[in-house]
């Protein structure tokens, strides 16, 4: 998808559906294409992915038509322009827990190249952009996403005012993040961090936002969200699904060839 079809896509309801890609292998070039991706997200707010990286992975993955999606380290709107200097179609900003925070990603990414106190009094409404301006902005930053991820009570309590920032094409639970913040650390099943999952995709996909979440949980977990409005689904992330991938492979070809579990560590010291 490219960056426009995906933000129609968030607005229409269709599902969409990406993975995290952190590797910096050029050989996942090969194999991303035919597994049926709509974008990936790439993640530079925990893992070191320098600006040069990050800008082949970017515009490899848009070539070869997956939308690369990052995540920025902080709400900075100076990060979101970076990111989009590097060649991503949409920007995915952590931990937003105020609408003023999602307005000014909103002017980062939709309003480029407008800076400062211009870019401040058009946000703010004391300013109006002239059509020939607005024409030129429309056009040169057509197809870019702004997705700010929901992790926190705070978050939830100023949810409201966040969806009603024209601009934000999605929201994004964080779900270990949100966990934490409610008191039910990694309960994902907890009656408390249900609800506020439900409310957030309730919510969102009532003002036409998309609903969107992250998760490694399994294919039931998966399948419950959606049901529930999610429609910006991120499927687990290349190292978890290598590492869990690995593992089960492991255990059953040492099952199957009858090692003792002294040999099993001998073999898994030889990986």
């Amino acid at each position: 998808m490219t960056g426009l079809e995906l933000q129609r896509a968030l607005k229409d309801g269709k599902r969409v559906y990406g993975t995290c890609i952190i590797s910096q292998a050029t050989r996942w070039l090969d194999l991303v294409p035919g597994i049926g991706l709509d974008f990936v997200f790439i993640d530079t707010e925990h893992i070191p992915i320098d600006r040069g990286s990050l800008s082949w992975m970017c515009r490899a993955y848009k070539e070869l038509g997956v939308a690369p999606i990052v995540r920025v380290p902080s709400t900075d709107p100076i990060q979101a322009s970076m990111a989009l200097d590097a060649g991503a179609m949409g920007v995915i900003a952590p931990y937003v827990e105020t609408a003023k925070q999602a307005q000014d990603l909103v002017g980062a990414v939709k309003y480029r190249p407008l800076k400062h106190q211009r870019l401040q009094s058009v946000l703010s409404g004391e300013d109006t952009l002239d059509p020939e301006t607005k024409r030129y902005l429309d056009k040169n930053n057509e197809g870019r996403l702004v997705v700010v991820n929901i992790e926190s009570q705070a978050a939830l309590d100023a949810l409201d005012e966040i969806l009603e920032v024209e601009g934000v094409d999605s929201v994004l639970i964080g779900p270990h993040d949100l966990s934490c913040s409610l008191g039910v650390p990694e309960q994902y099943d907890h009656p408390k961090f249900d609800e506020a999952v439900k409310t957030i995709f309730r919510k969102a996909r009532a003002r036409g936002v998309g609903a969107g979440y992250h998760s490694w949980l399994g294919i039931e977990k998966h399948a419950e969200w959606i049901e529930a409005g999610a429609n910006f689904i991120i499927y687990s992330t290349d190292v978890y699904l290598f590492a869990h991938t690995l593992k089960r492979d492991l255990k059953a070809l040492k099952a199957a060839v009858g090692d003792s579990e002294d040999d099993a560590e001998a073999l898994d010291g030889t990986l």
